[in-house]
């Protein structure tokens, strides 16, 4: 279950690679998380003398009158990674044109983890292509909604289709049929 999520990040970049990672967080930062009381917006992951920081993320104070005077939203939080894991990233930060992000908060067992994500900044036409494809799929959802509604047919009712009881397949599975103005074929 993810509790605060980077959605503008799929949309902007070509996420490549992704890892996993645990937080050093006080409990009042645990418990806005598990409220969604955050965000990733400017955020970015660093690598720095052999540690890896997040920096830019906001997570908002839980209880305002609890809250220390001296807390910042936005600190810098260091980012619990094995070794390998810090020296590949850090070896990707170096490249050009590639950037690491956090992607979302969410738990694993009781720890809350964060997922960030080697990635590359999409060019326009690529954003174009990406909304053009998820327009295209919206539109076949649909049509395929609206015209056509699917049937299955179980074995004790498969008699009553005498259209479809020469089929010898159709004795020994479930089959999925769609019926349009009362014309029913098989799906492949």
């Amino acid at each position: 279950m993810a509790f605060i999520e980077n959605k503008k990040a799929r949309f902007d970049f070509e996420l490549m690679t992704t890892f996993e990672a645990g937080a050093e967080l006080y409990g009042h930062e645990v418990k806005a998380i598990k409220k969604s009381m955050g965000s990733f917006e400017g955020a970015r992951v660093v690598v720095r003398g052999g540690e890896v920081f997040l920096i830019g993320a906001s997570i908002t104070a839980y209880q305002q009158s609890n809250t220390p005077k001296s807390y910042d939203p936005e600190r810098a939080r260091r980012l619990l990674l094995n070794k390998k894991e810090m020296a590949e990233l850090a070896t990707l930060e170096k490249k050009k044109g590639l950037t690491i992000l956090p992607i979302k908060w969410y738990n694993k067992g009781r720890r809350l983890k964060l997922e960030i994500a080697v990635a590359r900044h999409k060019k326009k036409y690529d954003k174009r292509a990406a909304l053009k494809e998820r327009d295209e799929k919206r539109q076949i959802e649909r049509t395929l909604k609206n015209e056509y509604s699917l049937l299955v047919i179980p074995r004790k009712c498969r008699n009553k289709f005498p259209a479809l009881s020469g089929d010898d397949r159709l004795r020994h599975v479930d089959s999925v049929f769609y019926v349009r103005n009362g014309e029913c074929w098989r799906t492949p």
